[in-house]
């Protein structure tokens, strides 16, 4: 009851002068706490609780459909199509792109100035943009301190996720009566956004159906910037937030912070637009591309358990000739499945880093790194942070590979942007379970492509 009231209280604070303002909702700005309390399950290191204000704002109450974007720009990259379905697959620039084409179709003054990969934003702008992530965040908790802007747990009825694992089932796996939101379905697909009830704002699927690009480049959290944080102005990577149709819960957590190159299509990430000033002047935003080396020198380097991958692995090499590199930790994971199950999330939970059993001893030589291993509950498992954390990737490219049971690569990506950050990431392969008769076909394509 307590917890309850406290919500409510909170709502009303934010909501006070809130109302639709034709398709956009109108933001009452305050102050909130952004990021989640060191007592949050599964929290990552780079939520750090601070103090943010925010002001007075504009912001869409649906993702960006396939049909508005395809209107605005006489294109649909989306890999799942559907008028009426999220625009997904696009880039942060083509994101960027389309508020200044929306703005301009209204009469209105754009908000950027696109100058290659370097983005300048006017502040007193009142066209549309990307909301910042102070602002998205805001937005998703309506006033909550919960790790979902609701009093529970989020479940499938309620978004749309990898919805046979909810928040905490990770550590609840097989004793689930424990879970307050039980496992539901798992639609495997995105869904016309507006399906399930609204937050306390009034906005639609702010956790799940796709991510959602926001303005700012991906760093740790300057906590001296409290009045409108706009994110550093440089970096390698962008924040995208809320999860998308193939996320597990605990990465759409309100405090959860995706990261991705602004050049890179992902067809679990969208956007919704938002608008107003925020200030006076001009920032200029730039995510570096790291370059990669001219020279190809190729090292296959893979994680496998059930063999999936380590299969992926050999097929790989038998088309391209590079040398490979098996990750083994020095104490193996179990032989029993139910049991490495416990393992791997124990691993994941405690963030550890177990100690592999070999090392590629000439590692500087090697310009792309062919990143193998099994999605282990939507992430990567500990022994390839290991390895990851372990050599320099500077100026490397990574082309990512990945064995699954149905959710793709999870936020294995963004686990592994966030470890190498200096290193280029080409399009990923996922391949369900082993790859059945097609995959030496799709690998032929991965490699034509990238």
């Amino acid at each position: 009851m307590m917890m309850r009231l406290a919500i409510i209280l909170a709502v009303i604070a934010v909501m006070a002068g809130n109302a639709f303002a034709g398709e956009m909702i109108s933001v009452k700005g305050g102050k909130f706490l952004m990021g989640s309390p060191e007592s949050e399950n599964w929290r990552s290191d780079d939520e750090l609780q601070h103090e943010v204000t925010v002001s007075d704002f504009q912001i869409s109450p649906y993702e960006v459909t396939q049909s508005e974007y395809k209107k605005l720009t006489g294109d649909n990259p989306s890999s799942f199509k559907g008028d009426n379905l999220p625009v997904e697959n696009v880039t942060w620039l083509e994101a960027v792109r389309f508020c200044n084409a929306k703005s301009e179709s209204e009469g209105l003054k754009p908000a950027y100035t696109i100058d290659g990969s370097k983005v300048a934003w006017d502040l007193s702008s009142d066209g549309y943009r990307l909301p910042t992530e102070a602002e998205w965040e805001y937005s998703c908790r309506a006033g909550t301190l919960t790790p979902f802007n609701l009093e529970h747990s989020i479940g499938a009825e309620e978004a749309n996720f990898y919805g046979h694992y909810p928040y905490e089932i990770e550590e609840n796996y097989f004793s689930q009566h424990k879970l307050t939101t039980k496992p539901g379905i798992y639609r495997a697909t995105t869904i016309e956004p507006g399906q399930f009830t609204p937050n306390q704002l009034g906005l639609y699927d702010m956790h799940g159906n796709v991510g959602e690009w926001c303005w700012d480049i991906y760093a740790e959290y300057d906590t001296s910037a409290k009045t409108n944080p706009t994110g550093p102005e440089s970096g390698t990577r962008r924040v995208n937030r809320g999860g998308g149709w193939n996320d597990f819960a605990k990465n759409m957590r309100s405090a959860y912070r995706a990261a991705a190159p602004q050049e890179r299509r992902l067809y679990n990430v969208g956007f919704r637009v938002a608008r107003g000033a925020i200030g006076t002047g001009i920032i200029t935003s730039q995510a570096i591309q790291e370059t990669s080396s001219k020279r190809k020198n190729i090292l296959i380097a893979y994680f496998t358990w059930s063999g999936n991958t380590q299969g992926i692995a050999y097929e790989i090499q038998k088309q391209t000739g590079a040398e490979i590199f098996e990750i083994t930790p020095e104490k193996p994971y179990s032989e029993s499945y139910n049991t490495v199950l416990r393992e791997a999330q124990r691993d994941q939970h405690r963030k550890a880093r177990p100690k592999l059993k070999d090392h590629v001893k000439n590692f500087a030589d090697y310009d792309v790194i062919m990143l193998g291993y099994p999605n282990w509950w939507a992430s990567i498992p500990a022994p390839v942070a290991t390895f990851l954390e372990e050599y320099d990737f500077a100026g490397k490219t990574i082309m990512p590979f990945c064995s699954h049971g149905g959710g793709r690569f999870g936020q294995s990506l963004t686990a592994i942007a966030k470890l190498a950050p200096k290193a280029v990431i080409t399009e990923g392969l996922s391949v369900h379970y082993s790859g059945g008769g097609r995959l030496k076909d799709d690998i032929s394509r991965w490699l034509s492509e990238n």
